[in-house]
């Protein structure tokens, strides 16, 4: 459908979408311009005409991998500290050039996946009030997070998943379908897969009873992300939909990638991050990031990898 809008409302929203395409998180092959977009200037065009700040919705930060050779603990590090950061950065350069800005509300889904993640709930609690925690000290004002206890608040988790699951979620045959049909399902059905195998730290059986495993447990993960979707659209709607997933040129969401990394699919949550001797910033492995650098604490915890010399040092304990 052809976007149809005033032309000063749709020059405003295309130069707040330029801001976002040099993070794009795509697989397609080249750039796209933001008239690529429709879906995104429609709905950002619709704040612009209210003179409203544009509200940004992002799934994602839902708690860190449970397999130790990829990330430092289970509390949000330096990858989620630069991340928030870097949203905080779009929000206030939305702001420069439309006053009323952005805003962006982190829709913490931990709890959602649990239990076909493998990680305990207490963890994902803990992970999700870190990081209103980070909000707070790092003062971005412009973020929010939003999780289940939100909507269902002091239920039983076990409770939320089935009333989520029940509610929103299409049926494993339906998704089946999804994935022989359509080639960007296909390739996020993989992608799931490959993580949910490289999560898993003390799998019993053989790698091929893991895999198969993996594979039904993708299938689980990829409903309950159709239904937390579904459920963040109903309670914040008109927002514009963020992913952290790669994302087709024109799909309805739009995939942003937080870090450098070396492939599409990396976040904070499932990697370490590194700082370079040219003070750039990547993500990757826990067990590759100590190869190439040294441990930074900070508080007192591990926070991230400086290459350099081999010593294990101490960052500052005040957010910076």
């Amino acid at each position: 459908m052809p976007l149809t809008t005033a032309p000063d409302t749709l020059t405003t929203s295309k130069s707040i979408l330029r801001l976002l395409l040099p993070h794009h998180r795509t697989t397609d092959a080249t750039d796209a311009p933001a008239e690529a977009f429709p879906r995104q200037l429609r709905a950002i065009s619709a704040f612009v005409r209210a003179g409203a700040p544009v509200h940004f919705t992002l799934p994602g930060f839902p708690c860190k991998s449970p397999n130790p050779a990829k990330v430092l603990g289970h509390l949000p590090d330096q990858g989620e500290r630069l991340s928030l950061r870097f949203l905080d950065s779009l929000c206030e350069a939305t702001e420069r050039i439309y006053s009323p800005g952005a805003r962006v509300t982190i829709c913490s889904d931990g709890h959602v996946f649990a239990d076909l993640i493998r990680v305990p709930d207490g963890h994902i609690d803990a992970y999700a009030d870190e990081l209103r925690v980070l909000i707070d000290q790092l003062g971005l004002e412009r973020l929010s997070v939003f999780d289940l206890r939100d909507v269902l608040g002091d239920l039983p988790n076990d409770m939320k998943r089935a009333h989520v699951h029940d509610c929103y979620a299409p049926t494993v045959d339906a998704l089946r379908a999804e994935v022989r049909a359509d080639d960007h399902v296909l390739s996020l059905y993989r992608g799931i897969t490959r993580f949910l195998v490289e999560d898993t730290a003390d799998f019993p059986g053989t790698r091929s009873a893991l895999q198969r495993e993996c594979r039904r447990r993708a299938y689980g993960v990829i409903q309950r992300s159709r239904a937390w979707g579904d459920l963040i659209t109903e309670h914040h709607p008109g927002a514009v939909r963020l992913s952290i997933h790669p994302q087709p040129t024109g799909a309805a969401k739009f995939g942003i990638r937080l870090l450098d990394a070396p492939d599409a699919w990396t976040t904070p949550w499932h990697s370490a991050a590194l700082r370079r001797t040219d003070g750039t910033w990547t993500l990757m492995p826990r067990a590759r990031a100590a190869r190439e650098g040294r441990l930074v604490h900070r508080a007192g915890r591990p926070s991230h990898f400086e290459q350099g010399d081999d010593r294990e040092v101490r960052a500052p304990s005040s957010p910076r």
